[in-house]
């Protein structure tokens, strides 16, 4: 079963929809028979790439200094994320741009590892503090999954994978993706935004009747008391 997921570093939602899915994954039996191929989608062109405020910063002044309306939107995704076990530090977290760090995905999936290096960046901003405009930061988190820095360095200061990025936005416009996370179903559901479990547990196994696939049973206990068909109960 393939699922696509458009997506941005920056986006709250995104994380926590895609530790949602992970988890339905997991829940419905399908572990280990799902592709899930990140999409580029990026959520401000024109953010800073270098000496970006603060998300703080840039929260109040989206909302014009009301600090009682960041709260409640800071709440409300920190409820969201305390729900599938995340804790994000907005105390910590800056305004980044985010081409550059598509591309170098990009690069990383050729050596398939495009989905991890996309979980360490994501983590490290939401969790860990992570400046994603810094590339020695970035190079850290490259080098933790064994890949060459040399090249990633090249790829990261250069306009290298533009052109699969630009692929990722035409297919993006093409199926109407206005917001993230979005998520594509063997090319025939969608979802859009972190929604409920079951949601993604209905659409998975709908997905896995156009795929072929079956879920597989995790076997739990140590074989209780049962009868078979020829009469032996034990």
């Amino acid at each position: 079963m393939k699922i696509e997921m458009f997506t941005d570093f920056v986006c709250p939602f995104c994380y926590i929809g895609k530790v949602q899915l992970e988890k339905a994954i997991r829940q419905a039996g399908y572990e280990g028979q799902v592709e899930i191929e990140y999409k580029a989608y990026q959520l401000d062109p024109n953010a800073p790439k270098h000496n970006a405020s603060s998300y703080l910063d840039s929260l109040r002044a989206k909302f014009d200094g009301n600090e009682t309306k960041m709260a409640s939107l800071m709440d409300s995704i920190q409820g969201r994320a305390s729900e599938v076990g995340l804790t994000y530090n907005f105390e910590e977290m800056k305004v980044a741009n985010t081409e550059k760090l598509h591309r170098l995905v990009k690069w990383a999936q050729d050596f398939k590892k495009g989905n991890e290096l996309f979980d360490l960046l994501t983590d490290g901003y939401f969790t860990k503090g992570l400046d994603l405009n810094d590339e020695n930061q970035v190079m850290q988190r490259v080098a933790q999954l064994g890949l060459d820095v040399t090249q990633a360095k090249e790829v990261y200061e250069t306009e290298a994978y533009q052109s699969q990025i630009d692929v990722d936005r035409y297919d993006a416009m093409q199926i109407g993706v206005q917001s993230v996370p979005f998520f594509v179903f063997e090319n025939r559901y969608g979802i859009i935004g972190a929604e409920p479990d079951e949601v993604f547990i209905k659409t998975l196994h709908q997905a896995a009747e156009i795929a072929g696939d079956k879920p597989t049973l995790n076997m739990m206990g140590t074989s209780g008391a049962a009868c078979d068909m020829d009469g032996n109960c034990n």
